[in-house]
């Protein structure tokens, strides 16, 4: 299954979706950590579809923050450009599980020990070093950083954070849990029936959520609230959530803050 990003006039990311595309050790990559989540420890999927889902949700957030006037932390730290900071969120999302393959538990480390030969890898078809270096370091910072429990230091990693987090519509939930058991994980997974991404109000970047009932709040409280609030997005984001009543009614729920 191709990755397919919307690289724009950026040629370095359409080049590196190219290179992606075909590297063969990075797709079998993907499946491994699919076996591991899905078959062995009974979660959702975290494979070839969780990373085209995160890929394309953070490069948006991350449109959407730069056309609202944020500057990437890789275009401030290091002195790269705004078409190298998307090559640093869309490598990040596509390598940010690959930790699974060796185990669920405490992935995020595991995926720096296969991440970084990887990023080299891939990376040094498009630069050179001294900027090679600096776009590997930035890679892994987002890798790790996806963890809800870890501090986000780049703006770039904040989106990678964000977009895991927002993969949890109709089972597609980051959140583990006891397939066939009845309990707050799997009705709350069940929840949610779409997200979308889109330009805010009073902030760059606007998270509206969808839920078919109030179960849905505990993916949004333990889920996206929490790694949001650990990110370095909170004064950039704002988020909306609506109960459907129906196929046409919705119920705005003005009591749900982040």
């Amino acid at each position: 299954m191709p990755l397919k990003i919307p690289f724009r006039e950026n040629e370095k990311l359409s080049r590196l979706i190219d290179i992606i595309n075909n590297d063969a050790e990075l797709n079998q990559l993907w499946k491994c950590a699919n076996v591991n989540a899905v078959d062995r420890f009974g979660i959702s999927d975290h494979g070839e579809i969780h990373i085209r889902i995160i890929a394309n949700a953070a490069l948006r957030v991350f449109r959407l923050l730069v056309d609202g006037g944020v500057t990437p932390s890789a275009v401030q730290h290091h002195g790269l450009t705004v078409d190298d900071a998307e090559v640093i969120v869309v490598l990040a999302a596509a390598l940010h599980d690959v930790g699974i393959s060796i185990h669920r538990d405490d992935h995020e480390r595991y995926s720096l020990i296969i991440a970084y030969p990887k990023a080299r890898q891939l990376l040094s078809q498009l630069y050179e070093d001294p900027q090679l270096t600096a776009m590997v370091a930035e890679t892994l910072h987002a890798i790790i950083a996806h963890n809800s429990d870890q501090r986000c230091l780049t703006i770039e990693a904040g989106c990678v954070k964000l977009a895991d987090a927002l993969d949890m519509t109709e089972g597609r939930s980051r959140i583990p849990f006891d397939s066939g058991q009845i309990n707050i994980h799997s009705v709350s997974a069940l929840a949610v029936k779409s997200v979308s991404i889109g330009k805010g109000e009073e902030r760059p970047v606007r998270i509206d959520v969808e839920l078919h009932n109030s179960a849905g709040i505990f993916q949004m409280d333990n889920l996206l609230r929490k790694k949001l609030h650990n990110s370095t997005l909170v004064p950039y984001v704002e988020v909306r959530a609506a109960i459907v009543e129906g196929e046409t009614e919705k119920r705005l729920m003005t009591e749900y803050r982040l």
